[in-house]
């Protein structure tokens, strides 16, 4: 039985808008009532300064003016620090249900199998699962799985040689029939054209999530021993 597999596959604001709007209307009624103060100050002035000497503004009448300029004042500042709370509460509502969405959105992963660039992929349920691309077509592809300390367990000489996406499926059976029940493995994958120049490849790992974890803010996926962002998943199955 061939201990690796080759598999040929030579081959996805309605929230600003309401915030928007609430901070419009309230830059909005502090415009207005900046210019009202403004506009009342104005008549006040020129109420003094054309009085009749000998017929004065009615002292409880100017009382009473003073009094709603103030409160007008009063309700001038009360606005701009609404203003000011508004926007904090908006930012802070923002930033946590961005946080609450990208832990959520990562919990989701668990149990599922990602797909990410990478050549380490951890052993499975006696499989280890990776894909290789190759920008041109190879006169020769030699495929090289080595264990976590470095050494080669495993190396054959691969038969999918056409350019595009290649899957390689290790059953965990070493070249000298050592069978690997656990651990992380590291796919090499050298491609040569027929003038023994070497092709560009890129390598993807599969595996299935064991555990998540948020606790430094950012989601970090363990895929059974390797440590993958979340942001770094490419697919999910």
């Amino acid at each position: 039985m061939e201990k690796a597999m080759l598999v040929d596959s030579v081959s996805s604001t309605a929230s600003t808008t309401s915030t928007k709007s609430t901070s419009s209307s309230s830059t909005s009624s502090t415009t207005s009532t900046s210019d009202t103060y403004q506009t009342f100050l104005t008549l006040l002035t020129k109420q003094l300064e054309n009085q009749d000497p000998t017929d004065p503004v009615d002292t409880t009448s100017f009382t009473t003016q003073l009094v709603q300029m103030s409160a007008l004042e009063q309700q001038m500042s009360t606005n701009d620090k609404l203003d000011t709370l508004n926007s904090s509460v908006t930012e802070l509502s923002s930033t946590v249900s961005s946080s609450l969405g990208t832990t959520s959105g990562a919990v989701s992963y668990y149990g599922k199998t990602v797909e990410a660039e990478g050549s380490t992929t951890p052993l499975q349920d006696g499989e280890a699962t990776w894909e290789y691309d190759l920008d041109s077509a190879a006169s020769s592809v030699k495929l090289t799985i080595t264990d976590s300390s470095g050494n080669t367990v495993y190396s054959d000489v691969s038969s999918s040689t056409a350019a595009g996406t290649h899957e390689v499926t290790w059953d965990g059976v070493g070249t000298n029939g050592k069978s690997y029940s656990s651990g992380t493995y590291t796919l090499s994958v050298t491609a040569l054209d027929s003038s023994g120049k070497a092709i560009d490849t890129t390598t993807r790992f599969k595996g299935t999530v064991t555990s998540v974890d948020s606790s430094s803010g950012t989601s970090v996926l363990n895929v059974g021993g390797v440590s993958l962002s979340a942001d770094k998943v490419l697919t999910v199955s």
